[in-house]
């Protein structure tokens, strides 16, 4: 005799989280997502249907297999995942569960998926992200980013959280997250400003790098001349 699931019939998709790498296609067009586990070789956009990892041909998610795209109730048990050394530069993901699914006691394996909200933790210094940063590794045709403080950027590729959300589209929402230090107006509020307010806050941010460079090179220069009025008046 097979055993069936119950079924269930839900008036709106179920909500669920995870976590993943934002990606950015090589030509810097597009935006997305890989995964910190098993399906990590297949980036994803914000609406993006599952297919089996291993290259079988049976439909996700299937009772004999762990294809398909996993995620958990509850938003706290999602949130301890970026505590590991490994998942430290990972984003969390707010989704709504759409098509087949199969519920386990702590989540989901489903068939398709929407990601609705993006939140950007700190920069690895501890500060508040005011844009996502390359970050050194990626997969063919998609560059991995990770959330950076200004101070940290330092002049490497970067994409603001609100061009991210532009490229990724389909409604997606970017919002700051944790960081002992603000990340500016557009960072902490995410999306909800206009583009072009997270864009100035952006620059601001390397405007301050600038400054705090060339305030570095005059103390060298004052000390470099001080030193030569020393020798000449010996």
């Amino acid at each position: 005799m097979r055993l069936r699931l119950p079924a269930e019939r839900p008036t709106e998709p179920p909500t669920g989280y995870k976590i993943a790498h934002p990606v950015l296609s090589q030509d810097g067009t597009r935006a997305g997502f890989t995964g910190v586990s098993l399906g990590g070789a297949l980036p994803y956009g914000v609406v993006a249907e599952a297919a089996c990892v291993y290259g079988l041909r049976h439909r996700a998610p299937h009772r004999r297999c762990d294809c398909g795209f996993h995620c958990v109730h509850d938003r706290r048990a999602a949130e301890a995942l970026l505590c590991t050394a490994e998942h430290r530069a990972a984003v969390l993901l707010e989704v709504s569960v759409l098509g087949a699914y199969i519920r386990f006691e702590r989540g989901f394996r489903y068939a398709r998926q929407r990601v609705r909200v993006m939140t950007l933790g700190a920069c690895a210094c501890g500060a508040g992200a005011a844009a996502l940063g390359e970050a050194g590794w990626g997969r063919p045709g998609w560059r991995a980013l990770v959330p950076c403080c200004g101070e940290c950027l330092r002049g490497r590729p970067s994409l603001s959280p609100a061009g991210f959300a532009r490229l990724a589209g389909d409604g997606l929402r970017v919002v700051a997250g944790g960081g002992s230090a603000p990340a500016g107006p557009a960072a902490a509020q995410g999306t909800g400003v206009p583009e072009l307010v997270a864009e100035a806050a952006l620059l601001q941010a390397r405007l301050d790098v600038f400054q705090a460079q060339l305030a570095r090179l005059g103390e060298r220069g004052e000390r470099g001349g001080h030193g030569g009025s020393g020798a000449a008046a010996g």
